[in-house]
């Protein structure tokens, strides 16, 4: 009896197991994976390029005479006015040049007036047959001559005047100078390669970027699409601290250097600390534009062959998997910028992949919204 019971329990079991195992082969031919859906979101768009800070004006203070440097008005450092007096060359030989041309300039111009009364007198004589036709024009002839050479002395006086005023080596424009070459004694010439100093203008200052010629072509087109012909540029410090001054790109060397296919832009900046130094290494950001409807795809969505080349798997509306080619432009943040293969409204799969393929049935399970991006990023 014992025996018998212990038989209809187990056949029991045997029924319920095989009543279950249909509904669990059921279960098991519908995979279930995880989806984000994608959707248009525009995307600021920037590029990361290295450059050196560059002062917008640099001139060197040359001295236009010679002679000994008598004194050094400045201060290494400083900042200077444009014709702010910075040497003082002995001016002793040019005051003897400007006084003596002076000198000469007056008796030519004593001379020119006797030569014309006398021209004058002669020119009223000759009609009375007091004096020959030729005496008057004999004195007519040096009347003339006596006011050229009056023009020439008045030349050489301004030119002896140019002279001494160059004994005092002026700043050819406004900024900060740098370290003197010479000290007072010392003997300039004005043929000299070396110069006495150099001035450079900090506040605005220059930001000489380079880029790639197929990025620059990327950054015009970008622009075109844009009404705003401003393009913003942010700086990164050799520290890694943030500039605080935005600048702007101002323009675009014309040529590509051929040896690294890359071309100069120019950004310019404020400076009124003069934190920009000339010379200084510097990371800058440059905005190529707003992309208005970007397609961001998480990077676990993307897979790429052997070759690179891009694919992902999307669920379509009859939750089936599809295999889509992509096209990727750069990554921002964590996402792939989608510029072909994937459209607003796709289902892309983001957990799960290695468990599906093209064609198979499957149940989507939404893993989250897309995450914001603040538009950084490299190609």
């Amino acid at each position: 009896m014992a025996l018998k019971r212990i038989m209809v329990a187990v056949l029991a079991c045997l029924i319920v197991a095989c009543d279950q195992k249909p509904e669990t082969n059921a279960g098991a031919m519908t995979t279930q994976v995880g989806v984000v859906t994608l959707k248009a979101e525009p995307v600021t768009l920037f590029s990361d390029l290295t450059g050196r800070v560059t002062g917008t004006m640099v001139s060197d203070v040359r001295p236009q005479v010679e002679g000994i440097i008598k004194k050094r008005l400045f201060k290494e450092g400083d900042d200077v006015v444009a014709g702010q007096v910075l040497y003082e060359i002995d001016p002793a030989t040019y005051q003897a040049s400007y006084d003596e041309a002076v000198a000469q300039l007056q008796n030519a111009m004593a001379i020119v007036n006797s030569s014309k009364l006398k021209a004058e007198r002669y020119a009223a004589l000759v009609k009375e047959n007091g004096v020959s036709r030729q005496d008057a024009d004999d004195a007519m002839a040096t009347y003339k001559q006596n006011v050229a050479s009056v023009a020439q002395y008045r030349a050489a006086v301004e030119s002896a005047k140019i002279n001494l005023g160059y004994t005092k080596v002026r700043a050819p424009i406004s900024g900060r100078i740098g370290i003197s070459s010479v000290t007072p004694g010392a003997l300039v010439t004005a043929s000299q390669t070396t110069a006495l100093a150099t001035i450079r203008t900090l506040d605005p200052i220059y930001v000489d970027l380079t880029q790639s010629s197929t990025q620059l072509l990327k950054l015009k087109k970008q622009q075109l699409q844009s009404s705003d012909n401003t393009v913003p540029v942010t700086v990164t410090l050799e520290d890694g601290s943030q500039y605080q001054h935005p600048g702007k790109l101002e323009l675009t060397e014309v040529s590509v250097d051929e040896s690294t296919g890359s071309v100069t832009l120019r950004a310019v900046f404020p400076n009124p600390e003069h934190d920009l130094l000339p010379g200084m290494f510097v990371r800058a950001t440059v905005s190529n534009g707003v992309r208005s409807e970007a397609i961001l795809a998480p990077q676990q969505g993307i897979t790429r062959d052997a070759k690179g080349n891009g694919s992902a798997l999307v669920v379509n509306k009859e939750n089936k998997v599809e295999s889509r080619e992509v096209v990727t432009d750069r990554v921002i943040g964590n996402k792939w910028l989608i510029t072909n293969g994937l459209q607003s409204g796709d289902r892309l799969i983001t957990e799960g992949t290695s468990k599906v393929q093209a064609g198979m049935t499957v149940k989507a399970v939404e893993v989250g919204a897309t995450e914001s991006s603040d538009g950084n990023g490299g190609k």
